[in-house]
């Protein structure tokens, strides 16, 4: 900002406002504007002596009591009105100059906004005229304009017509020059041909082009331009190529041209593979490029792909492939077992498979259309030098004639076909690796197995049954030796060691379904097909089943001999009613002997039940584990196997339910043997001879109790579920009724009665551990009908009130008291039994 107070001098202390000459300038207001700024530059020169004056003056009232401090620091005397009156200097004594320099630039400030209002005017009507003017400017430029866009748009049309002209002329030059082209090339070729059409078999007139090694190239595209369209001439006039060789003479067509150029192509064709042999012997690539690149001509280069495939050393040295005979096979090729055929095999792959990378690589520098080069390899590895050895190590055995378990049977062919198919696989895999182009690699080697895979299901059923029969013979045979080995001890006993070596066992079912699982792994690696699978697999598991049912039938058939032998030799032994002493004795050790072999026998039966489920759920835990997996895909078969594994089982229960009878009958037997034997007519009639009666059990109920608790631990040892709990039922049943039979033979006092009550409690608690609650109801209700011995006659009628499900029972019972005849009983209850019937 300027000046806005101008002195020649420097102010007074107390200068006149005449002296002060106020100017303002408009261009203080310009740019940054500031109010303060411009009052400060028009007071600074009156305020500084007005601020001197204040600091003398309170330098000399310093000592004045009572004054006030100003807020800017001077200090202000307090108002007095006599201090006026008094004539002293007033508290502002530049307020005059003051007000009239800010009256002076009041009017100034009013100039200035009128000037300015003025220019405003001048500026808003200049503004309008400017605007008007550029207004009219833009209408005609926007004019202009469209007319501009018009002749663009004229311009751009006459454009486009004119580069469709030339596009149209240019296409026209083109077809003309390609015309030209053509019609020059054609009489060349015209030229060529008639050369070639002159004397059959004459190639000797023939144009230098045809002759000269350096352009073998040139030649054979022009020969085959030129057999191609006497060729297609010929079959427009309806005569064919074969004739034409036949009988070159025959007219005055192009039939000699065609002859001699068929003549010429094969001629330089097996120059050009001649050439081309000898650069491969010297490894010259670039001139056994050069030569398939022609050849390429002939036949899409065919020959020559075929002729350098069938030229490799591994297809036409012998010495290779004797080295992978011995590789495979080694030296005895009888002798091979699968693993050491597994080696040989990843051998000899390994090897071909880096022979044709290195064969790859030479194909890739050498022949323009290398896949079509790798395909013809990789099919003639496959079917030459694979199928070679194959052949000698996949020898098809007969299914009439199977081959003996002595050299391997069929197990060690199907064997090695799985080895060799998943080796081939891997083969396979690694060329396709390797690069086959569009040769089908996978299904090539699928070909190489098909005549094994159509048979293979027969052959492994067919393997499965070999190795099960000649499982039998070994068991059997084994058995035999042992038998003879031990010697002939007794019939009995002779029995029971035959039967212990024959017994059922586990380890035999497991081998079975090793067996079986391997075929499984078989049918998984030549079935692709998930209906082809599974229906092997199920073929192949119907053999297991026929095989475990066979075996465990067989099994139990032979422990159901041991015990019907036994049986047979209990009733050797019965004796009849007249018998003396000594024959008694003899009879009763040779029934100890019998019994003897009734519970070996028994014991060896449970022993064949508890194998017998535990084989079982070895291959149900098989079938839902391995093969149920397999057959889901196809509807109906897991539940067809399912029926099928049913179906095989169910000799073998039956079998085992036989068996279980005759082991029933087997303790039923030696129970009734001992009650029989220990039972004395004294043990349910005491005399009354003034001794306390005994309310012990009785030696025969002892003797039975402990018999059936010792043979029967091999029952709940060998049987669990339900088969354990049906015939733990069955043989209380049985046992229930054979003890009411053997108590009808004896009479029984009161005392008797008490102690029948004992025995009756002893059965019940060993039935009690049959848990078979139908079983515990009929002994506890035997103990009930023991009362009937012990109440006096008189109490028999509310005996049976209380308790009339007895009844039935007690009636057979009551006729054995003691006093049912003396004590008139059937008189007396003759009433109670009409109204209970």
């Amino acid at each position: 900002m300027k000046e806005s107070i101008k002195s020649d001098s420097k102010v007074s202390k107390s200068p006149s406002v005449g002296s002060l000459p106020l100017i303002l300038d408009i261009d203080d207001f310009k740019g940054e504007f500031s109010f303060d700024a411009l009052f400060g530059n028009l007071v600074n020169e009156l305020l500084p002596s007005f601020q001197e004056e204040e600091a003398d003056s309170a330098e000399g009232h310093g000592n004045i009591v009572g004054s006030d401090m100003l807020a800017n620091g001077h200090v202000r005397a307090p108002f007095d009105a006599a201090t006026l009156t008094q004539g002293l200097s007033p508290l502002f004594p530049e307020v005059d100059a003051l007000l009239s320099l800010f009256r002076d630039s009041c009017r100034e400030l009013i100039d200035l906004r009128k000037q300015i209002d003025g220019k405003l005017s001048n500026l808003r009507k200049d503004v309008t005229a400017q605007d008007s003017k550029h207004r009219k400017t833009l209408a005609e430029l926007e004019k202009g304009v469209d007319g501009l866009f018009d002749s663009f748009a004229r311009l751009d049309s006459r454009i486009s017509s004119v580069g469709q002209t030339a596009a149209k002329i240019g296409d026209h030059l083109q077809s003309a020059d390609a015309q030209r082209e053509t019609a020059s090339q054609t009489i060349e070729l015209v030229k060529y041909l008639m050369e070639f059409n002159g004397s059959p078999g004459d190639l000797m007139e023939l144009s230098p082009l045809f002759s000269d090694d350096s352009r073998v190239a040139e030649a054979a595209s022009i020969a085959q331009k030129l057999r191609s369209f006497a060729e297609e001439d010929m079959g427009r006039q309806g005569i064919s190529v074969p004739s034409v060789m036949g009988n070159a003479t025959a007219s005055r067509g192009l039939e000699v041209a065609v002859a001699n150029l068929q003549d010429y192509c094969n001629e330089l064709e097996n120059r050009l593979l001649a050439r081309f042999d000898a650069a491969s012997q010297r490894r010259e690539l670039s001139t056994m490029a050069e030569c398939a690149k022609i050849l390429s001509q002939f036949n899409r280069g065919t020959s020559a792909m075929q002729h350098y495939v069938a030229t490799r050393p591994m297809f036409i040295d012998v010495e290779i492939m004797n080295a992978d005979t011995r590789l495979v096979l080694g030296d005895q090729v009888s002798q091979a077992s699968p693993s050491d055929v597994a080696r040989g095999l990843s051998s000899l792959y390994k090897e071909i498979t880096d022979t044709v990378r290195k064969e790859a690589a030479t194909i890739m520098a050498v022949f323009p259309s290398s896949n079509d080069v790798m395909s013809i390899l990789v099919q003639r590895v496959l079917e030459q030098r694979v199928t070679a050895i194959l052949d000698k190590l996949l020898a098809k055995p007969s299914l009439v004639n199977l081959p003996p378990m002595a050299e391997g049977g069929l197990l060690l062919y199907l064997r090695m076909l799985a080895v060799a198919y998943e080796k081939t696989q891997e083969l396979a895999r690694d060329l396709r690796a390797v690069g086959c182009g569009d040769l089908d690699v996978e299904g090539l080697t699928e070909s190489l197995f098909s005549s094994h895979k159509d048979e293979y299901p027969e052959h492994e059923q067919a393997s499965l049954r070999q190795l099960y029969q000649a499982k039998v013979e070994e068991l059997h045979a084994e058995s035999q030796q042992l038998s003879e080995s031990t010697g002939t001890i007794g019939r009995s006993k002779g029995a029971s060691v035959a039967s212990s070596h024959q017994q059922i066992s586990v380890t035999v079912v497991t081998e079975f379904v090793h067996w079986n699982e391997e075929a499984i792994s078989r049918c998984t690696l030549f079935s692709s097909q998930p209906t082809n699978l599974a229906a092997n697999v199920q073929a192949v598991f119907t053999c297991l089943l026929d095989q475990v049912g066979q075996y465990l039938t067989e099994g139990l058939e032979r422990a159901r001999d041991s015990l019907t032998e036994a049986a047979a030799l209990r009733e050797r032994f019965v004796l009849g009613t007249i018998v003396t002493r000594r024959v008694a004795t003899a009879a009763a050790s040779a029934a100890e002997a019998a019994a003897a072999a009734g519970e070996s026998s028994f014991r060896s039966f449970m022993v064949s039940v508890q194998r017998c489920g535990s084989s079982v759920a070895i291959v149900q835990q098989y079938f839902a584990n391995s093969i149920s997996r397999l057959l889901l895909p196809v509807d109906g078969a897991h539940a067809a196997s399912c029926e099928e594994m049913a179906t095989a089982m169910s000799s073998a229960e039956a079998a085992a339910y036989k068996g279980l009878q005759q082991c029933i009958e087997t303790v039923m037997a030696e129970v009734e043997r001992l009650l029989s034997a220990e039972q004395k007519t004294i043990d349910y009639r005491s005399p009354d001879d003034g001794i306390a009666p005994d309310h012990r059990s009785t030696n025969a109920c002892t003797r039975v109790v402990a018999y059936l608790s010792h043979v029967l631990e091999a029952a709940f040892t060998a049987l669990e579920g339900l088969n354990k709990q049906a015939f733990l039922t069955e043989l209380g049943n049985r046992f229930h009724k054979g003890l009411l039979n053997h108590w009808q033979k004896f009479t029984f006092n009161p005392s008797g009665g008490l102690r029948l009550k004992r025995d009756i409690t002893e059965y019940g608690e060993f039935v009690r551990s049959f848990n078979a609650p139908s079983i515990d109801e009929k002994f506890e209700l035997l103990g009930i009908v023991a009362n009937v011995f012990i109440v006096a006659p008189e109490s028999l009628s509310a005996l049976f009130e209380g308790t009339p499900s007895i009844r039935k029972e007690a009636q057979r019972f009551i006729q054995l008291r003691e006093d049912y005849k003396s004590a008139k009983l059937a008189s007396k209850l003759s009433s109670l039994w009409t109204s209970s019937s």
